[in-house]
């Protein structure tokens, strides 16, 4: 018997044979094939589920409760707001024009004093006898001025003699003039009025002329000091007046008008120094107060200005909600100058916009709200 089977002889026997003996790998061929066909529709029907989902979830999300500012134009400033001090209007060095003995003080420090007020005197005795002396001598010279006159006038004497007498005569009136002069600042009084913040005279001292007498400060009329940084100079420069608030009265405010931008800066912090002129009639306030300037450098008139919290910024931009038809609307803002809490939106607002101002931080674009405050003015709004 034989053992090998024989091939096949006709084209449909062999078609049969080599069909059957490769049953096998057409079996493993088909059904890797059909395991990728539904690998694949398996892909494509979870991720079409999942898209379902998160849209029922997003639908099925409970509307977020939101406040709502309604949006109108205004005006807003750009300010800034620093501190200062006060300096009395004038500080004057009082000195001994004359060479004495103090023998009376009138005042003491902290007195108020008119211009003309007798301060304090001093040993007069010497200025007495030069000035008796020097009315002796003009006496003298001016009636031999006299008589030369009528000598001149009968051609006794010649003209040159004449006027070598009026000069006699003038000069001692002059000489006379200086020792009263000098015999007069024995008394020493007030130049100006104010008050007396040092006293330096005391009955027996010696002085010698420029001695330090006494400090008056002006103080009826105040400079409130306010340091200017550089980058602020050319808008104030442009002011005339400024509104100040003194911390020690209970923040009272008051308007003073600019009296003087120093043109150059008073210290390496190029800080220049903006004097402002205060009447200080009432004497409420003493120099050395601390003060604060609120300086408007600018105004935008027909601005559209929101609470700056109301601001998101995320990834290099920033962005706002607003209400639209029950849902919160994303919109991409341009920010400009800040006045307190409030800042201009130069683009991305318009009048009449309903702005998240609560709540926003809590919801996404599209997404479902609901409205339970709805703020029309920004002055209702705390913070």
């Amino acid at each position: 018997m034989d053992k090998h089977p024989r091939s096949p002889e006709t084209l449909r026997a062999k078609i049969v044979y080599f069909l059957w003996n490769n049953i096998p790998g057409f079996l493993l061929l088909l059904m890797i094939g059909l395991i990728i066909i539904l690998a694949g529709v398996i892909k494509k029907e979870s991720a079409s589920i999942a898209t379902e989902k998160a849209s029922a979830i997003k639908q099925e999300k409970t509307a977020v409760n939101v406040v709502t500012l309604t949006l109108f134009l205004g005006s807003i400033h750009d300010r800034i707001n620093l501190p200062g001090f006060f300096e009395p209007w004038t500080s004057l060095q009082l000195l001994a024009k004359s060479r004495g003995t103090v023998t009376e003080v009138l005042v003491t420090e902290g007195d108020h004093v008119k211009e003309g007020d007798i301060m304090a005197k001093i040993e007069d005795d010497d200025y007495r006898i030069a000035v008796d002396r020097a009315r002796a001598a003009y006496n003298l010279e001016k009636a031999e001025h006299g008589r030369d006159k009528k000598l001149y006038q009968k051609g006794t004497i010649p003209i040159s003699e004449l006027d070598a007498g009026k000069t006699r005569m003038q000069t001692a009136r002059a000489d006379l003039e200086y020792a009263q002069l000098q015999y007069s600042r024995c008394t020493i009084v007030a130049p100006m009025d104010g008050v007396i913040r040092t006293l330096h005279a005391e009955v027996g001292l010696l002085l010698s002329v420029a001695d330090p007498i006494a400090e008056i400060l002006k103080i009826d009329q105040l400079k409130a000091i306010i340091g200017i940084p550089e980058s602020d100079v050319n808008a104030v420069s442009k002011l005339h007046t400024i509104e100040l608030t003194i911390k020690a009265l209970g923040n009272e405010k008051i308007v003073g008008p600019i009296h003087f931008l120093s043109p150059s800066p008073e210290s390496f912090a190029r800080i220049y120094n903006l004097e402002v002129e205060v009447d200080n009639s009432d004497g409420r306030i003493f120099p050395g107060m601390f003060v604060r300037a609120d300086i408007v450098k600018s105004t935008v008139t027909n601005a559209i200005s929101i609470p700056f919290y109301s601001v998101i910024s995320r990834n290099d931009e920033q962005f706002v909600f607003v209400e639209k038809e029950g849902a919160a609307e994303k919109r991409n803002v341009s920010l400009g100058i800040m006045e307190q809490w409030m800042v201009e939106i130069t683009e991305g607002l318009k009048s009449g916009d309903k702005l998240l101002i609560e709540g926003h931080r809590d919801v996404e674009d599209g997404q479902k709200i609901k409205v339970v405050k709805a703020v029309t003015n920004p002055g209702d709004l705390t913070l």
